[in-house]
């Protein structure tokens, strides 16, 4: 016996809350770190537009007092403008239109000039802005406008942004709690999804187990759309089981019918033998004979369940050769026409073209004979058995017609069983066993063919056969 290794199971649960779990912790990271830079991105606009607007609102009170013209600035002004650099806790600088600093709050570079590439960018009207993470300063550059096509000054402003990281750090906190918070709630959904999603299969898994205890005949579930589909299969699977399991019942209960019939009827004719001291000598002869048929027939059935053996082992073991069916089909018609002439029952085989197919010979050989033997056994006398046969570049077609007493239709997808016939007597009067289209079929399905059957009772039946040319195994 081959040893089965036992695969590791995983409960599906488990799966379903390890997923959910992953998915949902990418979610929350990936949110909660677009959360942090919307939110920083936020701040530091604020603090840049209220930079801006301050520096806008002071350069226009220095416009209008005239500063840039005078060059001098006004007590007042510079309180406000010391305010202002204190307010960003760093350093206010004005320059005039001749790029001269008028005021520096930290009075470091007061009458000295200033002319780089961001003082030249703020004179063309624009403002220039620079936020340094690795110092922790923000620097903007206003020009101060009073309507001309010119400003009439800038003012710059170098402001520390040390407050506005420790708003981004206290946001960075709140945003990891807010995390932790999802996640704990994730954790506690993922656990309840995967209890809910799980109990289809627990439900399914119970009824499986009530059908292999023998408390149920199908299997049962919660009625969702997957398991129904997967009850479904199951349970056709388990349909199908209970059918092999009684048809192999009632073979094994018509094997044991079949050859103890015989057996039964020798005893009965040599006990009557035994009893009959000075019976004469024709009666011995007449039983002897009895005797003999039933020994004969008890070898038929032996043969035949020799040859269902061999059709029930694999398809390796057909020989397959290049055979000539033409010639296979006339030589089995050959053998049984003396059958036929008995009641003077017509043979004809029409061949519409020469046939050469890969095929078991003996087997193929023993499939058409047995269709041919029975269309002649269960036909009336006088009447015809028509033979045909018939090719395209995929296939051979057999046909073999009769006019006999035909097969009742709700008996005709039993016909191919173990032992089973339609007219018991008349099989017990043709010497039929019940097992050549057994034989027949399987013979043609090891070929990968297929055969069909077209019957109506008092009208004759017609077999069809189909099966490949070219044998692929």
């Amino acid at each position: 016996m081959e040893n089965i290794k036992k695969r590791r199971s995983v409960s599906l649960r488990f799966l379903i809350f390890v997923s959910i779990l992953l998915i949902s912790f990418f979610s929350v990271a990936v949110t909660g770190q677009l959360l942090y830079r919307s939110s920083s991105k936020a701040i530091v606009n604020v603090k840049e537009t209220t930079m801006q607007n301050q520096a806008v609102i002071m350069g226009n009170q220095l416009a209008n007092a005239g500063c840039f013209f005078s060059a001098t600035i006004s007590d007042t002004l510079q309180v406000q403008l010391r305010q202002m650099a204190s307010d960003f806790d760093g350093r206010i600088m004005v320059v005039d239109a001749s790029f001269m600093v008028m005021y520096d709050s930290l009075g470091l570079d007061t009458g000295m000039f200033i002319l780089d590439s961001k003082v030249l960018e703020a004179f063309n009207t624009k403002v220039y802005t620079n936020y340094n993470t690795t110092y922790s300063t923000y620097e903007m550059v206003v020009p101060v406008s009073s309507g001309s096509s010119s400003p009439l000054g800038l003012i710059i402003v170098h402001g520390s942004v040390a407050i506005l990281e420790d708003e981004m750090a206290d946001l960075k906190e709140k945003v990891v709690i807010v995390d932790i918070m999802a996640l704990l709630v994730v954790v506690l959904l993922a656990v309840v999804a995967a209890l809910w999603m799980g109990r289809p299969i627990r439900l399914l898994r119970e009824s499986a187990d009530k059908v292999s205890a023998g408390n149920a005949d199908i299997i049962e579930g919660p009625g969702y759309k997957e398991t129904d589909e997967i009850i479904e299969s199951f349970n056709s699977a388990l349909t199908r089981l209970k059918t092999v399991d009684e048809s192999r019942q009632e073979f094994v209960s018509n094997v044991s019918h079949e050859l103890k019939t015989p057996i039964t009827s020798i005893r009965v004719l040599a006990d009557s033998l035994m009893s009959m001291g000075d019976a004469p000598v024709e009666l011995y002869k007449e039983f002897m004979q009895d005797i003999s048929n039933e020994v004969d027939r008890e070898a038929k059935i032996i043969t035949d369940l020799l040859d269902l053996v061999k059709m029930d082992k694999a398809a390796s073991a057909l020989n397959i050769a290049k055979v000539n069916v033409n010639a296979l089909i006339e030589d089995v018609m050959h053998r049984l026409l003396p059958i036929a002439d008995q009641r003077k029952i017509e043979l004809v085989f029409e061949s519409f073209r020469d046939v050469i197919c890969d095929a078991d010979e003996t087997k193929l050989s023993l499939a058409i004979s047995n269709l041919i033997e029975n269309a002649i056994k269960y036909n009336i006398d006088n009447g015809f058995v028509h033979v045909s046969l018939n090719a395209d570049h995929r296939f051979m077609y057999i046909k073999v017609q009769d006019s006999g007493v035909g097969i009742p239709e709700d008996e005709q997808d039993r016909i191919f069983d173990r032992f089973y016939r339609v007219d018991k007597a008349r099989s017990r009067e043709t010497g039929g066993t019940g097992l050549g289209l057994a034989i027949t079929k399987s013979v043609i399905q090891m070929h990968s063919g297929a055969i069909r059957v077209y019957s109506k009772p008092g009208e004759g039946t017609t077999f069809s056969v189909r099966i490949p040319l070219n044998y692929k195994g």
